[in-house]
């Protein structure tokens, strides 16, 4: 059989929060798509990062700021962490110990196709493998 790749497991149909989109832009996009985390993109949709609910919440709202001024692309903090869609669910279960990151967008070439969350690389390993992925994200 052959191994689960990233773009067997991951959610499809991935929407982007723009870099000049607002924090209340974003937090009313997470709420209406029920997810968790959005990818950034720029200019020519080319993604910059990921902001998270929680981002929102301590880097904006716990800071001070008004969600209305502060514009997502300030929130993106390094070079965005991504797998590859035809890359094997080891390599998701790798990149994500390795970064200490519980989201990856999912890019075939330059294009955002999707997002794998880590329950869905959990589900896909097997339980030990699962059971050290969990943990590695838990610890600091």
């Amino acid at each position: 059989m052959a191994t689960a790749t990233a773009r067997d497991i991951m959610t499809g149909g991935a929407q982007c929060v723009q870099a000049h989109d607002n924090a209340l832009d974003a937090a009313r996009k997470l709420t209406e798509l029920q997810v968790g985390a959005l990818p950034i993109c720029g200019e020519n949709n080319r993604l910059v990062g990921v902001v998270t609910d929680r981002d929102i919440v301590v880097r904006v709202l716990g800071a001070g700021l008004d969600p209305a001024e502060v514009e997502m692309g300030t929130l993106a903090q390094g070079k965005a962490v991504t797998i590859g869609a035809d890359d094997d669910v080891d390599e998701v279960f790798t990149t994500m110990t390795q970064h200490k990151v519980r989201r990856l967008p999912v890019i075939d070439g330059t294009d955002l196709v999707g997002m794998v969350a880590l329950a869905d690389a959990a589900r896909a390993l097997d339980a030990p493998e699962a059971g050290r992925l969990i943990e590695a994200l838990s610890t600091d």
